[in-house]
Formats: C-alpha cells, structure tokens, sequence
C-alpha cells in the first residue's frame, strides 16, 4: 500500500464522485485526520453527523496506517449485510482489498485480501474465531455505527473478546446515544454533574456545523395532521383528530390509523410527497423519494399507492429479501423515482440522491428517527434541500426541532424525583418486546383516516396554516424550489406565511360567507386550536402547558381560557404563532 494510494479518497462536496473516492478530504475530516495522527491512539471514536462522510475518513486514516506499516490487516464491523459490500466496493476504490463475503465456517480469507468486513451478529456468534484472527496480525478494527455493540449483551461482548487485542480501533457513529443505558465496548464514559456517565467522543461534527459548511442539505419537515376513525376490538368506534392533544393510547392508535394503507391518510400524502419530488426535479432531475414503512405488508401497499399516483412502479427493498443489496446499488445508481423500504435503508445505506422522503412507520426513538433523516442530508451540490413528510406527532415534531442539538449518550440514568409518571410510561414503552414501535399492542381497525397539511417545521420555526389537501396553502410549500440556501428557505418560508395570514384576513370581503357558527363552537374551534399549538409548543420547549398558558394571558391580557372571549383567544394564538416562526423567544 503506497501512500500515493492513501490520497485518493472521497467525493468531496461540491464535486460528489463514486462514493469513497476523490482527491481532497472536507475539511473536518482532516482536521479529524490531523488529530488522529497527532495523538496515535489504541482508541478513537469519531461522531459525525450522517451524510459528513465517515467512510472516506476511515478509509484514509486506513490507508495511511498501511503504509507506514503499523497495521497489517483491517476488520470492518457493520450493522447489516449490505453495508459489508459497501464498505467493501468503497475501501476497494481506494486500493484496500476487503471481503465482504467472509463467514465464520471458513475460518480465514483469500491472501488477496487485505481484510474482511463481518456484522456485529456475525462477531457475536464466534468471538473466539475474530480474536484469532485479531490476533494472527497488526489489526485495525473499524466500528461502523459503534453504537449498535451495544445493542444485545453478547453483541458487546463478543466485541470485547474479539478485538480487545486489536493494534488500533476507529469507532464512528453518526448518532451518539441510545435509547437504553447499554454500555458500548471502546468508548470512554465520564460522570456527568448528575452522576450518570456520559460519552465521550474523540472528535465531532455535528449536523449544525456540517449544513454551515454546506455538506449536508439543510432538511424541511412537513407535518400532516388528519381525522381519524377506528373500530376496537370490542366494537367500539372511536374518532381523534392526530395533530391535537391526545391520550398516549388514543395517539398510538391515531398515528397507526394514518399509517394504515386502507386509509386515505397515506395515499394523500403521497401525492403530496409526490409532487414535491416532481418540483425538486425541475432543478435535481435524478432526485429521488423514499418511504420508510413499518412492515413488509405496508410496504408493498404503499408501493401499489404510488403506481396509481405516479403509473409507475417503485423499487421496494424488504430486509428478509435476498437481492436487497442489489436493488439499492441499482435504484441508486438509476433515476427512478420512488424507493419503499422497512427499516433496513435507515442507517448507513448511501443513495446521494435522495431528496424526498415520508416517514411512514410508527418507529419512535431518536436514534431510528435520526437514523432515518440521515438518509436525506448527503449533499452533492450547493443549494439542494431535502424534505421530509411525517405524521403530525408531538414526538416527532420534538425530534424534527432538536436535529441541531448534540446528544451523547448516557449510562446509569436516574429516575427523576418529578414527573415519575412520565418516567415509567416512556421506560415501559422502551422494555416491549419491539421497543420502538408504539402502540401495536393495541388491536383495531380502520374506518376512516383523511389527511390535512397542518405546518413546516425549518430552522427551529414553524410555519403555514392547517390547510386541506390540493389546496393553494398547501401548493405554496410543496411548490418550494428543489435548489435553494437555507437562508433563502427560511426568507421563503416567513414569506408564504405572511401571504397566507394576509389572504386569510381578506377572504370574507373577497368571496361568499361561510356558514355562521354559533358562539359556542367558534369558542370551542378556537380553544382546540389554541391547546393544539400550546400541545406543540411544549414539546418544542419543555414548558409545562400551564406555563404557555400563564405567558399568553400574561401578554395579550384576559381571563384564563374558560372564560377568555373569541377575539382573546385569536390574539393568543396569533402570539403564539408568531413564537413558533422564529427560532428563539
């Protein structure tokens, strides 16, 4: 290995070439390559925010250990199967030769190679095996999404007996916490102020830094709420409208209803993800779309959906499917349009030209939903946006506004002297026997799920108004151009609002009147709209209701809400609108 060899890596932003190739490293992952060199260390874990480019700095940091001999082999450790071949054709473009095909019953590889790429699975199932091999050479061992050695005991610890002998260890993780207290095996942890240990990383790039420097797209969340109607087990027939204030159980099965491929929840917003791919493409003709769906069975019906939509057909990759790896490098290599997949596109899987996306599963901790936008952000030019369609869930809305915040993760957590409650339903979700789905336990069935747009969540504001599908309000941010600054988002975004709030104060005078409400279903129209934006507000914030409440009376005057006047309450959401477009009170 030459380290002439060692130069020629990685697609570097504006210019993307074949992934794991180009003649520059981006400037963080040099500054990570400095630092790495400059300390030499056993262990070094790197957190960069999906779509920064962890393959090509690994592969570099490979190379050069190489060729100044101070490895001789190189293990690559992924979550899945088809990142082993990818992993594999990238390090192959740079001169290391990787097997990706290696399994445990043949004990050693072709002298060809100058390693393999192997699962976390695979580890666990023959420690012994991988530490022989460790062993046998000077090995470098590179953690793909390190975060996932922790997801099963004898996962970290089939780890730990496998590579504790390792010369060096690379871990790499674009999102850095898990939704458990499991320890991951080579990461440091260090006692935080309130006793629970934290991790800690050797360099990181999160996704703030990386969309000012212009290596991720800068990602806008388009939120549908919708009523809903679905019938128990026991016969019983109930209604909740997604987007408004529920009960967790009542919101379990809301968001399933919307998912439910009987319904016209998801068929509406596919033609609306749909025609925002087909505006994107005025300006990024091969961008693509893809929905995560939550099971092979919705998968395929979302794909029949989207023939009737677009008369044509979608690729769909499903997990237990044996030709997956090759229908992705196909699809990403094409200009087809849509691609349906179940979870196993969420991590890791490199389709630079996916721009749109709909997040059609009820999976429902940071680490997935992370995950899953990750496949959105990877830039290849200057001004791409990416945009993302999801139900209009306080969760979700929460993950949607925190996807600057920088989170590590935790061991040890302690359950909180308040809001105990809290504490025990969000843990007795986290122990289900599928511990990221919400609410499958809860059988029913559809009678009725209809979609409305109700707000775009950009750059920590939110913006528009609950609007009907098809209609002008919604054409107005589905018709955003595909190439824009986010800067030039944001100015676009404030103004279409301002638009709609105009138009909407003219409309009276301008068309016929709409039929009169009695004073006690305007109060109560107003007083549901009005907890519905407090609902969102407090899981942007973490102000208890109460609080929002008390600050809205506080400044536009009144009484509390049960006695507060029709014009009272359209000030206080006026406010409180004004709040959510911009990016900080």
């Amino acid at each position: 290995m030459s380290t002439s060899a060692a130069s020629h890596l990685s697609p570097s932003y504006p210019n993307r070439a074949a992934w794991g190739t180009a003649p520059k490293l981006r400037a963080w992952q040099q500054e990570a390559f400095d630092l790495y060199f400059r300390r030499e260390p056993r262990d070094f874990l790197t957190v960069a925010t999906p779509g920064a480019g962890k393959t090509t700095y690994a592969l570099r940091i490979a190379s050069e250990l190489l060729a100044r001999g101070v490895v001789r082999a190189v293990t690559i450790v992924t979550p899945t199967e088809h990142l082993k071949r990818q992993w594999a054709d990238a390090a192959g473009r740079v001169g290391i030769a990787i097997d990706p095909e290696f399994k445990n019953s043949q004990g050693a590889t072709s002298k060809d190679y100058i390693g393999v790429a192997v699962t976390y699975a695979q580890v666990s199932m023959h420690p012994a095996l991988h530490r022989a091999r460790t062993e046998a050479r000077r090995t470098l061992v590179i953690f793909d999404e390190i975060h996932h050695a922790g997801d099963a005991k004898s996962w970290g610890d089939g780890v730990r007996e496998a590579f504790e002998p390792a010369t060096r260890r690379l871990a790499l993780t674009g999102t850095p916490f898990r939704s458990d207290s499991n320890p991951i095996p080579f990461v440091s942890y260090v006692e935080d102020a309130d006793g629970a240990l934290r991790s800690v990383s050797d360099y990181s790039y999160g996704y703030g830094p990386a969309l000012a420097d212009g290596v991720v797209r800068p990602v806008i969340f388009l939120a549908y709420a919708g009523e809903m109607r679905w019938r128990t087990r026991a016969g019983d027939e109930i209604a909740a409208t997604l987007g408004t204030p529920l009960t967790k159980d009542q919101l379990s099965q809301a968001w399933r209803a919307a998912l439910d491929p009987k319904g016209d929840w998801i068929r509406q917003v596919l033609r609306a993800a749909d025609k925002r791919l087909t505006e994107v493409r005025r300006g990024v003709p091969d961008a693509g779309a893809m929905v995560i769906a939550s099971d092979h069975e919705s998968a395929r019906a979302y794909a029949r959906h989207l023939r009737e939509i677009t008369g044509h057909g979608a690729t769909v990759v499903l997990s237990d499917d044996p030709g997956a790896s090759k229908k992705i490098k196909q699809y990403s290599a094409s200009d087809e349009r849509w691609l349906v997949a179940v979870r196993m596109v969420s991590e890791g899987v490199d389709i630079p030209r996916l721009a749109v996306g709909v997040y059609a599963t009820s999976v429902s901790t940071p680490l997935f939903f992370a995950q899953a936008i990750g496949r959105f952000v990877r830039a290849r030019r200057r001004g791409e946006t990416a945009s993302v369609f999801l139900p209009s869930v306080p969760l979700l809305m929460g993950f949607a506004a925190e996807m600057e915040t920088e989170r590590d993760h935790v061991l040890d957590r302690r359950t909180p002297e308040e809001g105990l409650d809290d504490f025990l339903v969000e843990d007795a979700r986290q122990k289900k026997d599928n511990p990221d789905v919400v609410g499958d336990e809860l059988p029913f069935e559809t009678v009725e799920a209809s979609a409305t747009f109700d707000r775009v969540l950009f750059d920590g504001g939110e913006f528009g108004t609950a609007a009907a599908p098809g209609s002008p309000e919604e054409e107005d941010f589905l018709g955003l151009p595909g190439l824009l600054e986010p800067d030039q988002v944001a100015t676009l975004l404030r103004k279409r609002q301002s638009d709609q709030q105009a138009a909407k104060r003219r409309r009276p005078a301008a068309s016929a009147p709409e039929p009169a409400l009695s004073p006690h279903e305007e109060i109560h129209a107003l007083r549901k709209e009005l907890n519905g934006l407090v609902g969102a507000w407090n899981h942007r914030t973490g102000q208890p209701h109460g609080i929002i409440h008390a600050e809205l009376r506080r400044i536009t005057g009144g009484p509390p809400i049960a006695q507060a006047s029709a014009e009272q309450i359209r000030e206080r959401i006026a406010l409180i609108r004004k709040w959510a477009t911009q990016r900080s009170r």
